[in-house]
């Protein structure tokens, strides 16, 4: 009995020093042990951290941007590009800048004060038919995109007329027809030759007597015409039936020759 359990002893000791027992003994713990894992390696890129503010954002910790903001943006782009109530071709307005500046309009461009100022455009050469100025032309122009100082009124063969800078017309004297009449705007830089559109040579419109005595010209020679063709086809007629009655007078049995 006593070497029975003297030989298991020795047994047991010879099985807990083999090799292959510490190989199964060190598998099965590494079996039964989870393997160790490393943290993962996160990446921050531009992308993520806009898309972390955007999560933070909309959190519950915070609000969404006001609609008002977007809306007052719109507005005011939209009222910076509607152009000035300004029309360069009447007198003494409000300059466009004003209105600008009041109500954030978009004024034309306009050429700097160091260039000479472009040509105005002219108008029309009217005639003053009533009242103290009768017989006199008015001269009537359109502002170009400048910086003017004042506008002459030049009438080849006679001086030059000043007007000032928020002149849109002036007077001058009675005009012969043909007569060619330029404006010029200048400011201290100089002025610009004239142009086709700065110039125009005076035709007197015509007058309502004249018409009236062409009309009544017109009608009556009308008239007259009428009653020629009316006198011509009455003509016609009765010689027609004048033919048609000698031919009916030959053709009638009453009429019979006399014997000898």
């Amino acid at each position: 009995m006593t070497s029975l359990c003297r030989n298991l002893a020795v047994l047991l000791l010879f099985l807990s020093a083999s090799p292959l027992h510490q190989s199964h003994l060190s598998t099965h713990a590494a079996s039964t042990i989870p393997p160790a894992t490393r943290p993962p390696i996160i990446f921050m890129t531009a992308d993520d951290d806009d898309d972390d503010d955007d999560d933070d954002y909309h959190g519950d910790n915070y609000s969404s941007p006001p609609e008002v903001v977007h809306v007052v943006r719109t507005t005011l782009l939209q009222r910076k590009a509607q152009p000035c109530q300004y029309n360069p071709c009447l007198e003494n307005q409000e300059p466009c800048k004003q209105i600008s500046a009041k109500t954030g309009c978009l004024c034309p461009g306009v050429s700097g004060v160091d260039e000479p100022p472009h040509a105005p455009i002219i108008q029309a050469l009217q005639p003053i038919s009533e009242g103290d100025d009768r017989g006199k032309i008015e001269v009537q122009w359109c502002a170009p995109s400048s910086v003017v100082s004042g506008y002459r009124v030049v009438i080849e063969g006679s001086e030059a007329l000043e007007f000032g800078e928020g002149s849109r017309r002036g007077l001058v004297g009675s005009l012969e027809v043909g007569t060619k009449v330029c404006v010029e705007a200048w400011n201290s830089a100089g002025h610009r030759p004239s142009s086709e559109f700065s110039c125009k040579r005076y035709t007197p419109p015509e007058s309502s007597e004249h018409k009236l005595l062409a009309g009544v010209i017109g009608g009556g020679v009308a008239l007259l015409l009428l009653i020629i063709a009316v006198v011509i086809l009455c003509n016609h007629q009765m010689r027609k039936k004048a033919k048609k009655d000698s031919a009916d007078g030959l053709g009638n049995p009453s009429y019979t020759v006399g014997t000898m």
